[in-house]
């Protein structure tokens, strides 16, 4: 089991997640931001159905900075109730998984 973790964020458009991705990279709470364009999310908010164009923010951070990660995220984001989902990784690449601990300042967790 590694303390790798994947977080998951939509986020209105890639300007807003290239700045909140290199703002964690940064600040060491995550190791890399992927930014995923074309998203279209279909919800319900304030008793409405919405249809908005998005984007996805894929983190890689580790478990022991998931609460500063998710209460950053917070911060900087522009929604009122951002989606942060944190995946658990179970297993991976251990070379990858050195690299996540590595550039994030900690110690190996492969």
């Amino acid at each position: 089991m590694s303390d790798a973790i994947v977080v998951l964020v939509t986020v209105p458009d890639g300007k807003k997640a290239a700045s909140i991705a290199r703002t964690l990279v940064e600040e060491r709470l995550a190791a890399c931001g992927n930014i995923i364009p074309g998203l279209r999310s279909i919800y319900r908010w304030e008793g409405k159905i919405c249809d908005d164009p998005e984007v996805l923010l894929i983190l890689k951070s580790r478990a022991e900075r998931f609460e500063a990660l998710r209460a950053r995220i917070v911060e900087l984001h522009p929604y009122q109730v951002p989606e942060v989902l944190r995946l658990d990784v179970a297993d991976g690449h251990v070379p990858y998984l050195k690299w996540i601990a590595e550039s994030m300042g900690g110690a190996e967790s492969a």
